[in-house]
């Protein structure tokens, strides 16, 4: 098996030697011999063909500033955006979702040239560092990583690409935009004002997914916005459409406006997460220079102490069950397990109830109650220094219990600071002329589409 690029680059070879041989055959001499030209081959009629199909030609799909977008640069971010997903992509969303692909890989490539012409490196090392992270947090190493997306019809050149796109575009808005965005003391003072007069109203913590659109194609990113925000609710990740089809500078961190209060979104935001809860998304909403589709992930109450912020030292007992035990069978196991959690006598007893069950435990410190599964949250927010969850888990992948060994609450007075309330306005006015400067760089680019 050979890799993408290595496939482009045979390509290139053989239509090269193609057309070598095409002019040396138009200037030679015609010759007829009479006979068929493969005869010497004995060749058979009706052959049965074995082994894989040769990859198809890969064509261009775009031009932008003289540089080419293949069809299978399409189809490789196609594929990161189903492992994204963690599900195929169906046939009737697979076009649609190709020229939003198409899109997006000429706003990188503008990106990037943008950077190249600002004389803004990002070096391979840069990339490097970024993909040893991304394996990281899949617990592979980069060539694992390669495999993998190979595997699933991506590259790790895609991926790469991408992430060269991301820095460059970052690294470009601070040198043009953030020098340029000026943010007075007074905007502080009076965004912090506003905080203290709001005190225990609600903040949430906001997803966002922009589509921009003229008057000239607002029907047709509407449509596309509304066919994202379907898949969405079909399970569709988040973070993976806003990674490949948001237009916001968020979308290099999956979207995430962080925490933030309605009075510092735009009105028809702020109206909207206004009445949305945890885990809820919107539909398309109108704003200025396109479409927005907000997912509220979180909430709570500003300036006011909330028990989900609280630290807590834990210690976990995990007991394994032989490959195959059944639920009947290991009922008797399971009450045991909760009765002993039950009686568990402070943090101490984990290490007896692991001796007891023949299970392991694991202690970890610096875990925010906040950060914990749901359903763990509900459970632990009424338990006390010394108590134990009751088991969860699964027979095949292990059943555990939790035990509290120390709880930090939250100080009430939870005000951001005038440095986070300088940051998030800088960031915001900086998004928008980060979107203008984009807008500019399609604007003047010379696009060929094939």
């Amino acid at each position: 098996m050979i890799s993408a690029k290595a496939r482009t680059g045979i390509a290139a070879v053989a239509l090269t030697a193609a057309t070598i041989a095409t002019a040396q055959t138009a200037n030679a001499p015609a010759q007829d011999t009479g006979r068929n030209s493969t005869s010497a081959l004995n060749l058979p009629q009706n052959p049965t063909v074995f082994g894989t199909p040769i990859p198809s030609v890969v064509k261009a799909s775009a031009i932008v500033n003289g540089e080419v977008i293949t069809q299978t640069d399409i189809d490789q971010r196609l594929a990161l955006l189903a492992i994204a997903n963690g599900t195929e992509i169906p046939k009737e969303e697979a076009e649609r979702l190709r020229v939003q692909v198409l899109r997006n890989l000429i706003d990188e490539s503008l990106q990037i040239q943008a950077a190249k012409a600002a004389e803004i490196e990002v070096t391979d090392a840069d990339i490097d560092r970024t993909v040893a992270r991304v394996a990281q947090n899949v617990n592979q190493k980069p060539e694992e990583l390669a495999n993998f997306l190979k595997s699933r019809g991506s590259s790790i050149r895609s991926i790469r690409r991408q992430i060269q796109g991301e820095i460059a575009w970052s690294r470009l808005q601070r040198a043009k935009i953030e020098s340029q965005v000026s943010v007075g003391d007074e905007e502080v003072k009076a965004v912090i004002d506003r905080l203290t007069a709001s005190k225990g109203t609600q903040e949430y913590r906001v997803g966002e997914i922009f589509l921009a659109a003229t008057p000239a194609n607002q029907a047709q990113v509407l449509a596309n916005a509304q066919k994202i925000t379907a898949a969405l609710r079909q399970g569709g990740s988040f973070v993976g459409y806003a990674r490949q089809f948001s237009e916001a500078s968020t979308a290099a961190v999956g979207g995430d406006l962080g925490w933030v209060r309605p009075e510092q979104l735009p009105e028809q935001l702020s109206a909207a997460v206004r009445q949305m809860g945890p885990g809820q998304l919107s539909e398309p909403i109108p704003v200025s220079g396109g479409f927005s589709i907000i997912a509220v992930q979180d909430t709570r109450r500003i300036l006011t102490a909330d028990p989900r912020n609280a630290v807590l030292s834990l210690k976990q007992v995990s007991i394994n069950f032989p490959r195959g035990t059944t639920n009947p069978q290991a009922q008797s196991t399971l009450a045991r397990f909760s009765q002993a959690a039950q009686n568990v006598g402070g943090c101490g007893g984990a290490e007896k109830i692991a001796a007891d069950f023949n299970g392991d435990v694991v202690q970890s410190d610096q875990v925010k109650l906040r950060d914990l599964p749901p359903a763990l949250q509900q459970m632990m927010l009424p338990m006390q220094v010394g108590q134990a969850t009751r088991p969860f888990g699964s027979l095949e992948e292990g059943v555990r219990i939790l035990v509290i060994c120390g709880r930090d609450e939250e100080n009430a007075d939870n005000a951001p600071s005038a440095d986070q309330v300088f940051a998030q306005l800088t960031e915001e006015r900086v998004n928008m002329r980060a979107r203008r400067y984009l807008r500019d760089l399609r604007r003047d680019a010379v696009i060929d589409f094939r």
